[in-house]
Order: C-alpha cells, then sequence, then structure tokens
C-alpha cells in the first residue's frame, strides 16, 4: 500500500516551494519568525523523537500514561456501539497513537488509520511501523498542510470518526488560529464525531514556571539542536548561508499570553544571505547580536481557555481525563 496521495516529484516541489515562501514571509517580518512546521525534516523529526524521551519533556510521558490507562473507555465513549475510522492531524511517527490503535482492533477487527501530516519522512516510518505491528489497521497517510484545510477524511459506509490532535500540538498556535483549525476539522465531521485532543496546562501551584522552562530547553542540548535545525534546513534546501552556531537557543514564559516561546538569537553581528529562489529575489539578512527570530510558541491552557476554544469550534466536552499532578490533560470532545 502507497503510503502517499502524491507523486513524490509533485511533493518535492510543493514543498520546496513551501519552504522558500515561509522563509521569504519570516525572515522579512518584522519581528523575524519562522513557522515551526519548518521543523520537520528528516533530522528535525528524528530531534523531536529523542525530545520526547527526554526527563524534562513531561508532556509525551504523561499522555501516554493516560492513553495506557484510559484508551479503551476513550475508544469506547468515542464509538458508542458503532465501528471507529480514527484520523489525527500532525501525526508525525504515530508512536503514542499506537496504544489508541491496539485498543481499536481490540474494538473492531478492522481499523482505517488516516494520519495527516507534512513530513514525508515520519508518514513513512509511521506506516511502516504500523502495518507490520498491526495487521488490523490499514493505514491511508496524507502528505496536507492540515493548518490551511489542505486534506480529507475518509468515512467508511455506518463509521464514527474519531479525529487526534495529541501531544499538546493544538498549543503550537495562537487562540485565533487554533479556533480556525478545529472549525476547519469540524466542517469535516458530522454530529456525533469526536475529537480527542491533548493540551498542557498553564502553571499553577502543582506545576511551577520552571517547569515548563526545562521541557524546552534541556540540559543535554536536544532542544537547541532541534531549534538550529530549522537554519540548517533553509541552508540544505534554499542554499542560504546560516551558521547555526552563531545563534543561541532560547525559551521563555510569556505570562501574559500563557505561553513558552522558543527564539534564536544572533550572537554575533551577520549578514546571511538567501539566493533567489521560486518564491523570489535573493536576499540580504543583517543580524546584531541579540536580534532573534520567533520560532515557536507553545500555548498553555487554563479551564476558560479550553472551555473557549471548543465552543467557538463547535465542539462539547464529554469527558476529561488529568495525570495526578494537572499537568497535561487529554480530553474528548463531540462534534455538535
Amino acid at each position: 500500500m502507497t503510503p502517499f496521495a502524491e507523486a513524490p516529484e509533485a511533493l518535492e516541489v510543493t514543498t520546496a516551494h513551501a519552504v522558500a515562501v515561509e522563509a521569504r514571509r519570516g525572515l522579512t517580518s518584522v519581528p523575524r519568525t519562522l513557522s515551526p512546521w519548518l521543523f520537520y525534516d528528516a533530522l528535525g523529526s528524528h530531534l523531536f523523537e529523542q525530545i520526547t524521551a527526554l526527563p524534562e519533556y513531561y508532556l509525551t510521558r504523561i499522555e501516554r500514561d493516560l492513553f495506557r490507562a484510559h484508551a479503551s473507555e476513550m475508544l469506547r465513549l468515542a464509538a458508542r456501539e458503532m465501528p471507529l475510522t480514527l484520523v489525527e492531524l500532525g501525526a508525525g511517527t504515530a508512536t503514542k497513537t499506537g496504544i489508541l490503535l491496539e485498543a481499536a482492533v481490540q474494538h473492531q477487527p478492522e481499523v482505517l488509520y488516516q494520519p495527516i501530516d507534512v513530513s514525508e519522512t515520519a508518514l513513512i516510518e509511521a506506516a511502516d511501523n504500523i502495518e507490520r505491528h498491526l495487521p488490523g489497521v490499514a493505514v491511508h497517510s496524507q502528505i496536507a498542510d492540515y493548518t490551511a484545510s489542505a486534506f480529507t477524511v475518509e468515512r467508511p459506509r455506518d463509521h464514527r470518526v474519531l479525529a487526534l490532535y495529541i501531544g499538546s500540538s493544538i498549543g503550537n498556535f495562537a487562540p485565533e488560529e487554533a479556533a480556525k483549525i478545529l472549525g476547519n476539522l469540524r466542517a469535516q465531521l458530522q454530529f456525533g464525531d469526536t475529537l480527542l485532543l491533548g493540551i498542557d496546562l498553564a502553571p499553577s501551584r502543582q506545576k511551577p514556571v520552571d517547569t515548563l522552562l526545562a521541557a524546552y530547553d534541556d540540559a543535554a542540548g536536544v532542544t537547541a539542536a532541534f531549534n538550529r535545525n530549522i537554519l540548517d534546513r533553509l541552508n540544505r534546501e534554499l542554499r542560504s548561508s546560516f551558521r547555526p552556531e552563531s545563534f543561541r537557543h532560547q525559551a521563555r514564559w510569556n505570562a501574559s499570553d500563557s505561553r513558552i516561546e522558543m527564539h534564536l538569537e544572533s550572537l554575533a553581528e551577520q549578514t546571511v544571505h538567501v539566493p533567489a529562489n521560486s518564491a523570489g529575489p535573493g536576499l540580504m539578512l543583517n543580524f546584531h547580536p541579540g536580534d532573534t527570530i520567533h520560532t515557536e510558541n507553545s500555548y498553555k491552557f487554563t479551564e476558560g481557555a479550553l472551555a473557549h476554544l471548543l465552543h467557538v469550534s463547535h465542539f462539547a466536552e464529554m469527558k476529561q481525563w488529568r495525570d495526578e499532578r494537572d499537568w497535561f490533560s487529554v480530553i474528548l470532545a463531540e462534534a455538535i
């Protein structure tokens, strides 16, 4: 079974142009930014998998534990005595999703799983791993930018759809963008379909800010390498002249917006050349010491922020599962 909806040649052209467009948009903006989807080339996806295993990065560990403890209940509540098909936004290598798929094949003998991601490499790995270890699961992958609503949901006859948006990926988007993403997903669902959403919770007495900062600036420097790899990717794919070692990884807590921010800070006076490409003419970018490129936001949710997000995107909470320290939450919500 081929895991791609488009020919690889077309995908390469589309991805290369998208990288060029995003680099031009972000690097010419004030302040400079780069979209976090640029992290996930082959090396970036590999580095992120390493991050999820770090002791400081509690998000993946807690979410996995919640799935192990409650997957059967989550699927039973979503199915309500009907077969399910699972759709996952930003699936990556679908490591944690395997727990849910194992529970799904206990619920029904055949499961259609539809992972959607911008990373071809990650989807290949996900499809190979799942089809090798879970023969009851058919994988229909899509390489697509789900943030632009450029994906489709297959619905087998008489099935409910369970959409997965896990790993706190929704936190990478500003509240209005997050609502748009869930709203676009909701437009492809029917009444009674469900969403399983993983969110990281805001700081509290049980969860100090230092815990958050450590998760995004680990002692081993893996997150720093992940952040700098975005510059390496531009060098590889656009032939730009970034010197990643001349940029320092920074993680900051922005209390007013309830988010962790990741930045790359220039350590020197430097000029970067981006040659002409399909997105436009060449660029000469001047950086002074202390200038930054803002590469990622990770919003942390209060109960009120979660309720508002679900309401404006036309979902209603059915049940919520949290760890004993109230650091992370998985929510099952119904399309209404």
